[in-house]
């Protein structure tokens, strides 16, 4: 989960923080076991900005206050395409080998935790990535962020050759899938709601399910009726109403009484 940093310049104001892993030591004393932390994390802006952070000490908060404070030291500026990358690369770090390919738009960024942070925060959003060799957190952090450096833009490259380059690949792919992009989400909340009601009056539009929890409540069955008693004309008294219930009656005779 990215964090916002409390910056006073306004060049630091949009950077976000992600910690990737904590690592903890323990260092045997006379007194028993003496436990130290470590923090690796990342930062960015999701702009084209991101950097990467250690810090060690006794625990865990100010360990990844050290880390913050390292990686906005060491924040490095990317070249974007939009909301991918312009090429494929290729970087290395130690035994880490990760190879980033650009994707077109609605992909998603194809990574795993590690790599996921750091193109995240970089402002990456469509992206495959594989990864080979060593699986280490901080060299696979490295590595993704020295793939980022390496990329350049078209009219860098153009410039630099001092000829003019064609559409790239990469611009088709996204020119291509921008004609069936899905709706943004803002868009899809702007969308009129539907009004309508059924027969027993329920709205039939957005938002008829019921709220997760809810227990509709029973219905009342209906009361039985009360019997009323007819009354009695003037002058004449009422028929006398017994409390006790009759005895049942059977169809063979009371027996004699013996002498």
């Amino acid at each position: 989960m990215a964090e916002r940093l409390k910056e006073s310049s306004p060049e630091m104001q949009d950077l976000e923080s992600t910690t990737v892993k904590i690592f903890r030591t323990a260092a045997v004393v006379k007194g028993g076991r003496r436990f130290s932390f470590a923090a690796l994390v990342v930062v960015g802006d999701h702009r084209g900005r991101v950097g990467l952070g250690y810090g060690k000490a006794p625990g865990v908060p100010a360990a990844i206050e050290k880390a913050q404070k390292e990686a906005r030291k060491n924040l490095v500026s990317i070249t974007l395409l939009g909301a991918t990358i312009p090429h494929p690369v290729d970087s290395r770090f130690g035994a880490a080998h990760v190879r980033l390919v650009p994707a077109a738009p609605g992909t998603g960024v194809i990574a795993g935790g590690t790599v996921r942070a750091v193109l995240e925060l970089a402002g990456v959003r469509d992206c495959l990535t594989k990864s080979y060799g060593s699986n280490n957190q901080k060299n696979l952090c490295k590595a993704t962020i020295h793939g980022l450096a390496l990329l350049q833009s078209k009219e860098r490259v153009a410039e630099l050759r001092g000829v003019e380059i064609e559409p790239t690949e990469v611009e088709e792919r996204i020119a291509q899938g921008e004609k069936y992009a899905p709706i943004v989400r803002s868009e899809r909340a702007k969308a009129p709601v539907s009004t309508a009601r059924d027969s027993r009056g329920q709205n039939r539009g957005r938002g008829r399910g019921k709220p997760r929890g809810s227990v509709a409540p029973r219905a009342a069955k209906p009361a039985a009726p009360v019997p009323t008693d007819t009354q009695a004309p003037a002058g004449e008294a009422s028929p006398p109403t017994q409390t006790d219930a009759p005895e049942q009656q059977t169809g063979t005779a009371p027996e004699a009484p013996t002498a």
